[in-house]
C-alpha cells in the first residue's frame, strides 16, 4: 500500500508548499502529518481546533479541508511573516482566525477554553507549556504533534528532549497515547476521564 496514492490534496496546499520552498522555509507539514490531520478533524463535527504554530499554513489547510461548516480553528504564530503567507492562501475561509502571538502568551489568555483538537507544531506546546496546552484538551480531545522522528534541523541533544517528552506523555494518567513512526514521527494522545 502506497500511502500517498490517490490522495487528493486541499486546493491551496500546492500553493503553500511552492511559496515556502521559494522562501527557503523548511519546517512545513508534510503531506503525511496532513492527511491524518484532515481525518482527524473530519472525525469532530462542529470542533474547536488550534494549531500552534501556523507557519506558511500547510497542515493548516489540512486541517481545513477536515472540518464541515460548524467547525472552527484558531491557528497561532509569532512570526508575522509566515502568517502572512498563511493567510494570503487561506485568510478567506471564515472558520479561521489567524493569531499573530507568542503562543504561551496564547495558552495563558486562552485559559478556561477548551479544543477538541490541539496540534502543536512548534516548541511552545509541546517542549514548553505542555501543560498550559494539554489543559485546554476536554473529555475526548486529541493532541497531536509532530518531528519526533529525527530531524536534520535538531540542535544538538535534542533527542533528550525529546525522550523527555515522550516519558511525560506516556506517564501521564489522564492521557492515552499512539506513537507513530511515521511521516515525520507522530504522537496522538487523547484525554481521558479522571
Amino acid at each position: 500500500m502506497n500511502d500517498l496514492s490517490g490522495l487528493r490534496f486541499p486546493p491551496a496546499v500546492a500553493a503553500i508548499y511552492a511559496e515556502s520552498r521559494a522562501r527557503n522555509f523548511a519546517m512545513v507539514s508534510e503531506p503525511l502529518t496532513g492527511v491524518l490531520l484532515r481525518t482527524l478533524a473530519a472525525a469532530k463535527s462542529g470542533g474547536r481546533f488550534l494549531e500552534l504554530g501556523t507557519g506558511t499554513g500547510a497542515a493548516t489547510a489540512w486541517i481545513l479541508d477536515g472540518m464541515d461548516a460548524t467547525s472552527s480553528l484558531v491557528t497561532v504564530d509569532t512570526e508575522a511573516e509566515l502568517l502572512a503567507v498563511a493567510k494570503t492562501h487561506l485568510g478567506a475561509d471564515p472558520r479561521a482566525t489567524f493569531v499573530h502571538a507568542d503562543a504561551a502568551d496564547f495558552l495563558q489568555r486562552a485559559e478556561g477554553q477548551q479544543f477538541d483538537l490541539i496540534f502543536a507544531d512548534t516548541w511552545c506546546g509541546k517542549y514548553e507549556a505542555l501543560d498550559l496546552a494539554l489543559r485546554l484538551l476536554p473529555h475526548g480531545g486529541v493532541y497531536v504533534i509532530d518531528d519526533m522522528n529525527p530531524q536534520p534541523n535538531w540542535p544538538p541533544g535534542h533527542e533528550t528532549k525529546v525522550a523527555g517528552l515522550l516519558a511525560r506523555l506516556e506517564t501521564d494518567p489522564h492521557l492515552r497515547i499512539t506513537k507513530l513512526s511515521w511521516a515525520s514521527g507522530l504522537v496522538l494522545a487523547v484525554r481521558v476521564a479522571g
